[in-house]
């Protein structure tokens, strides 16, 4: 993986032929740890809960939903990383397909701002965990004041300079996935001893809208869990085969964490009630207090936490970096492009995306607005993402390379559009959220837009080192 430490932030030089390429050292196994680690995450330890709430029984229903949207939109990105094979982001697809530096930073810009809230999101889940597990009984003011204090903590670190690496990613991952298959095997337990009720897996909640809409507002936040299946696109150029073994294995890393979900899911309705599992922020420490009463909760909250605090610092170090880049690249103020001289880390954009989460964790503070205002975004990407490679058809290549149906974009931009709406019923205060933060980067682009007209300063060309980047992960 990328070292996110300034070295990775500090522009390289131009390419030559003689410039070495990145050391492909992913196979087909490595690269799908790494597609699984990114997808599982934060979204089904922190929102089952919340999908429970709006659905009844059949939690594992929007979760699948979610699936499916998400199964079309790679299935896009398939047809994007085949085509060019380079680590690459949805800004640079848009950049490819319509040209407009604009539309390319708002789409980045809406990336930046995703991780952020999926940080912030990862930060309540952590602060609720760690007060479960350590019996601490923090409210809400408590749960909120140690997400700030996490938060601070990511900030540091951040600062300090982290280097990732893929050996890193897989262990993380074998924790996360640990987790997941403790609640499974817990259920699957308690279902063979007779304990819990299975028929709730089928009760929907009843509700004046009918059974459908009811759904598909539950899937505008299942859709969260989803993330991170994007971001794989940037390990391309480390990969050995990237046109023959990408399609294969995302595909597969997406059926897998989808099968672990809808387990997840049915395990955690099967012991706990809807309306208790949608109670507060922990949703399964009740299905393992529930499952297993002598299992030591302590350690599945460790567990989470672990996993929750992986996802926040990834998120805020790819905003970080993307905002540092969009700087340098003459489209935000050049003062967030500024690098400490002894850390060798951009401390000016550090401190203005941890300033954006410490917002976001005071003022909106609940997970399901978190996590909806994350899922907003990226489906708002997605669209764009599946309208460029229709765009992109007409750019014919030298090499073969995976090809989607045409219909599958075509339905990926109308789905993505649709779950993006609010006719979906997703809370306004996501639109809120997502527009303030939206408006924060217009105003700062028209500013240094203005600035650039005055001193005769053109944005420079979007590339990989800038905006490429990673996308959030789960």
């Amino acid at each position: 993986m990328t070292d996110l430490s300034l070295k990775a932030a500090t522009p390289a030089p131009p390419a030559t032929d003689a410039e070495p390429s990145l050391h492909r050292v992913m196979g087909p196994w490595l690269l799908l740890l790494f597609i699984v680690g990114d997808i599982l995450g934060t979204g089904i330890y922190a929102l089952t809960g919340q999908v429970a709430k709006q659905v009844g029984g059949v939690v594992w229903l929007p979760f699948l939903v979610a699936f499916v949207v998400a199964l079309i939109t790679a299935l896009s990105y398939l047809e994007l990383v085949t085509k060019y094979p380079k680590a690459a982001g949805a800004a640079l697809y848009t950049h490819k397909a319509f040209g407009i530096h604009f539309l390319t930073f708002i789409v980045a810009f809406a990336v930046m701002c995703s991780g952020i809230t999926s940080a912030s999101t990862a930060s309540r889940a952590f602060s609720a965990n760690m007060s479960s597990a350590l019996g601490l009984g923090l409210s809400g003011f408590g749960i909120t004041m140690t997400g700030l204090v996490f938060m601070a903590v990511v900030a540091a670190v951040n600062f300090r300079g982290v280097g990732e690496s893929v050996k890193a990613n897989v262990v993380l991952t074998c924790v996360e996935l640990t987790g997941l298959l403790i609640i499974i095997f817990i259920g699957l337990w308690a279902i063979g001893l007779g304990q819990g009720d299975v028929s709730r897996v089928m009760q929907f909640k009843v509700s004046d809208t009918g059974l459908v809409w009811p759904v598909i507002a539950a899937t505008t936040l299942a859709f969260f869990a989803m993330v991170g299946f994007e971001d794989s696109v940037n390990m391309a150029e480390e990969c050995k085969e990237p046109t023959r073994d990408f399609p294969k294995v995302l595909l597969a890393g997406l059926f897998i964490t989808g099968v672990i979900y809808v387990l997840v899911s049915i395990s955690a309705i099967t012991l706990v009630p809807p309306e208790q599992l949608g109670e507060g922020e922990t949703p399964l420490l009740k299905v393992v207090q529930a499952g297993a009463p002598n299992f030591p909760v302590w350690i599945f909250g460790f567990i989470t936490m672990f996993a929750v605090a992986n996802s926040a610092l990834i998120n805020m170090l790819m905003a970080s970096r993307l905002v540092y880049g969009m700087s340098r690249e003459h489209v935000l103020p050049p003062l967030l492009g500024k690098v400490h001289a002894g850390r060798r880390t951009p401390y000016i954009a550090i401190g203005f995306t941890t300033l954006l989460a410490f917002a976001l964790i005071t003022f909106v503070g609940e997970v399901p607005a978190l996590g909806g205002t994350t899922a907003l975004l990226l489906l708002c990407v997605f669209t764009v993402v599946n309208i460029a490679v229709l765009v992109l058809r007409n750019d014919s290549v030298a090499h073969g390379h995976f090809r989607t149906p045409t219909i599958l974009p075509v339905l990926g931009a109308i789905s993505c559009a649709f779950l993006a709406g609010p006719w979906t019923g997703r809370a306004m205060v996501q639109y809120h959220v997502a527009g303030i933060l939206i408006a924060i980067g217009v105003v700062l682009w028209v500013i240094t837009t203005l600035v650039n007209r005055a001193q005769g300063v053109r944005p420079a060309e979007p590339d990989m080192e800038t905006i490429g980047g990673r996308g959030p992960v789960n």
